[in-house]
C-alpha cells in the first residue's frame, strides 16, 4: 500500500504532538514534517510531494483559510481547529473534513478514511485484484444496508439524521453512531424516500424530520448547522410550507 504523505501545520506544540501520535497509529500515513507556521511549509507543499495537510486555522502569521486560498491545486486538506464558525468556509474550499478540537482518534480516523483510494490503487498489482464496487448500498422499505470496515450495517431511516458526502466516501450520521463507507451521494439522493429526506447541498442530505430552522443559507438540525447550496434553496424552503 502506498503511503499518504502528510504535513501537520499548527502553531500549538501540544496539538502537533497529538496529531503526530494519531498519524503514527495509521500504517498508510507518512508524516513528512510538522510546522508552527504555514509560511514555513510552503516550499514543501509546492514540491508536489504532499498528499494531505492537517491545517490549523487560527495562527499568528496567516489564517489557515486564507493560506489555503493562496495555493494552486492544493493537496487534500483536513482542518483542525477549536473554532466551529469556520466550518462553512472550509466546506466552500472543498476540504476533506473539519475536525473540531479536541477530537478523538476515532474521529481523526473517520476523517482520514474520507481520502480517496487514489493513493492505494496505483500501488496494487493488477494481477489477482478484484475491482472496487462504486457503491455497496442496498435499500429496504424502512432501512438501508451498507458495508464498511468489513461489516454490514443496517441503518433504519428513522435513526438516520443526515448524510455527509466527501469525494468517494459518505458518512451516515445516526442517532447512535457515525459510519463512513464507500457510497454515492447521488445514488442515495435518488433512492432514499423523497418524503423523508432532502438534498440541501452538494455534500449533504438531511432527514426532513430533523429540520429545525433555516436562517439565510444555514439549516439547523439538532446539534448541527449545515450549509444550504444555492441550487437547493428553493426546494428546502418548501419544507417550511404545508
Amino acid at each position: 500500500m502506498m503511503k499518504i504523505k502528510c504535513l501537520v501545520i499548527d502553531d500549538e506544540r501540544l496539538a502537533r504532538e497529538y496529531l503526530k501520535t494519531y498519524i503514527s497509529k495509521v500504517t498508510h500515513l507518512e508524516l513528512l514534517g510538522e510546522f508552527n507556521s504555514p509560511l514555513k511549509a510552503i516550499n514543501l507543499i509546492k514540491s508536489g510531494n504532499v498528499d494531505l495537510i492537517f491545517l490549523d486555522i487560527h495562527m499568528p502569521d496567516i489564517n489557515g483559510v486564507d493560506f489555503l486560498r493562496t495555493i494552486n491545486n492544493p493537496p487534500d486538506v483536513i482542518f483542525t481547529t477549536a473554532y466551529q464558525q469556520y466550518a462553512i468556509e472550509g466546506f466552500n474550499l472543498n476540504v476533506t473534513d473539519y475536525l473540531l478540537k479536541p477530537f478523538s482518534f476515532e474521529r481523526f480516523l473517520q476523517a482520514v478514511n474520507k481520502i480517496p483510494d487514489k493513493y492505494t490503487e496505483t500501488s496494487l498489482s493488477s494481477e489477482n485484484q478484484k475491482p472496487l464496487l462504486p457503491s455497496q448500498t442496498s435499500f429496504g422499505n424502512s432501512y438501508l444496508t451498507i458495508r464498511a470496515d468489513r461489516k454490514f450495517y443496517k441503518i433504519n431511516f428513522s435513526d438516520l439524521n443526515y448524510i455527509e458526502g466527501q469525494k468517494a466516501y459518505v458518512t451516515f450520521h445516526t442517532t447512535n453512531k457515525n459510519i463512513t463507507a464507500l457510497a454515492s451521494l447521488k445514488e442515495l439522493e435518488e433512492s432514499l424516500p423523497k418524503k423523508e429526506f432532502i438534498r440541501i447541498h452538494k455534500s449533504y442530505i438531511v432527514s426532513i424530520r430533523e429540520i429545525l430552522t433555516l436562517e439565510g443559507n444555514i439549516l439547523e438540525i439538532p446539534g448541527v448547522r449545515l450549509p444550504v447550496g444555492k441550487m437547493y434553496k428553493d426546494k428546502v424552503l418548501k419544507v417550511f410550507y404545508v
